[in-house]
């Protein structure tokens, strides 16, 4: 379904999903520009008006919630290409620039989960940005080449579609960014529920290798002295 300008792809369908008013059959739902785009923690998400792909899938349920960031952050890689990585926990990077953001929300009724949503950002055909953010990037960008919007939407519906019925941890694992190698990385403090406080023996940055990703979404990084470290999403962040 397509809709010309929302706030947010995200909360217009969540709204839908809860009145009870989602088509059936529908799976995604993608607009020409959101007035209040949003990504991870609360971070906004710079558009300008029908130059990228602003939409959001509807997601059957699991019970690891994590492997939905998984599944969404591999089919768009696919639909990128083998020159294109996944930043743990679910950004795509170009070389050292990111092309796209995933925001995975799930509508829970009691201790039951009804449906997860994927809300994704694709800069696609922008060029300038006016926001400050440090590094985003566009295909056109990239290319040089102007793309259909509604092409692409097509084609990254059938990518997750199909990396839904597939096992596709291992391949999340091998196209993880800045995968090999020693990289600088700085903990932060937080104190949210689920995360704990970052570890204290270190101020600054520090130096490791990525290690693993856990089934529960922890990243676990190896350091220079050979200390095993695990963290959850915002408890560290890469130095790009």
């Amino acid at each position: 379904m397509y809709i010309s300008s929302t706030n947010s792809t995200n909360s217009l369908l969540k709204e839908l999903l809860a009145k009870g008013e989602w088509p059936q059959g529908e799976r995604f739902l993608y607009a020409g520009y959101q007035t209040a785009g949003r990504g991870q923690t609360g971070n906004g998400w710079e558009s300008e008006e029908g130059k990228n792909l602003l939409c959001s899938i509807v997601l059957p349920p699991r019970q690891n919630l994590f492997e939905l960031n998984v599944v969404v952050a591999v089919a768009v890689r696919r639909l990128l290409g083998e020159e294109f990585a996944i930043k743990w926990p679910n950004d795509i990077y170009w070389k050292d620039k990111k092309v796209a953001g995933i925001l995975i929300e799930n509508a829970m009724i009691g201790n039951e989960l009804k449906y997860s949503i994927a809300g994704i950002g694709l800069n696609v055909n922008q060029t300038e940005w006016k926001s400050d953010a440090p590094n985003p990037v566009s295909l056109q960008q990239i290319t040089g080449k102007t793309y259909s919007i509604d092409e692409l939407m097509r084609c990254l519906d059938a990518e997750v579609q199909k990396a839904l019925q597939e096992d596709i941890w291992e391949e999340y694992k091998t196209h993880l960014y800045r995968k090999e190698g020693l990289w600088p990385f700085v903990e932060r403090e937080v104190s949210v529920a689920p995360t704990m406080n970052a570890d204290k023996e270190t101020e600054g940055r520090f130096m490791a290798r990525i290690q693993d990703v856990l089934p529960t979404g922890e990243i676990v990084l190896l350091d220079e002295n050979n200390k095993q470290r695990v963290y959850h999403f915002k408890q560290i962040r890469y130095v790009v």
